[in-house]
């Protein structure tokens, strides 16, 4: 079942959004300050957070910025000011949609819907890249799909890296050998089908509309990544 993550410090609001998301058949968890949100997000890997800006100690500003260095998650804020300045600020610092309160929590629900029916946000900089629900760490090299942290070999790890720093783009058995194994690899390619066999069973629960490892038949691999 998806999860929404609600980051609100107002009682009543919390209850009553909670009970229409889970009505519109959403598993629902409330976090009463950004800081207890923070440290849930990886074990709670929500599907999209509803997010107040007006929160006791972290505002919402720094828990975007928080999950946005982390995830694609989506990202829904919440706020009782109305000022155009604050909602392109929102939009700007990487949220997905921006209400003002009072609101009605049936169109809270109905723009959880819209938000999920577009595809999904990527992440890409010169430490990590984000496609959905995978992000990969070139820094610590590590990788999380899902928030759980994956366990991958040296060797198969550095093929993931290397074709994630090179997303849709297509390549040759011959040029992941040369780029990956090294130039003085004696053995056979048949190491790169391997590895990518690995892969893809450690990558199972990628969802497919977000990316997967694809086979150029005759050709090669690429990494696809919705990067719409």
């Amino acid at each position: 079942m998806n999860t929404i993550m609600i980051v609100e410090d107002e009682d009543a609001i919390s209850r009553v959004l909670a009970a229409y998301i889970r009505k519109a058949g959403f598993d629902c968890r409330i976090y009463r300050n950004g800081r207890e949100a923070i440290e849930a997000f990886d074990a709670a890997a929500p599907t999209l957070v509803i997010l107040d800006v007006m929160l006791p100690g972290m505002n919402g500003w720094e828990v975007l910025n928080h999950i946005r260095y982390k995830s694609a998650c989506p990202v829904i804020m919440l706020t009782a000011r109305s000022d155009v300045s604050d909602r392109i600020l929102g939009l700007n610092e990487g949220a997905d949609d921006y209400m003002t309160k009072p609101f009605e929590p049936e169109e809270v629900v109905a723009r959880i819907h819209a938000v999920l029916r577009r595809p999904p946000r990527s992440l890409v900089s010169s430490e990590q890249v984000t496609f959905g629900s995978i992000r990969i760490d070139f820094k610590s090299h590590t990788v999380y799909l899902n928030g759980a942290s994956l366990s991958i070999t040296p060797r198969d790890l550095s093929l993931l890296m290397f074709l994630a720093e090179h997303p849709n783009q297509i390549f040759y058995r011959e040029q992941l050998i040369d780029k990956v194994w090294g130039m003085d690899y004696e053995g056979s390619d048949r190491a790169v089908d391997l590895a990518i066999k690995r892969l893809r069973k450690l990558l199972l629960h990628w969802p497919p509309e977000e990316g997967e490892i694809r086979t150029l038949r005759g050709t090669g691999y690429m990494l696809y990544a919705n990067t719409q």
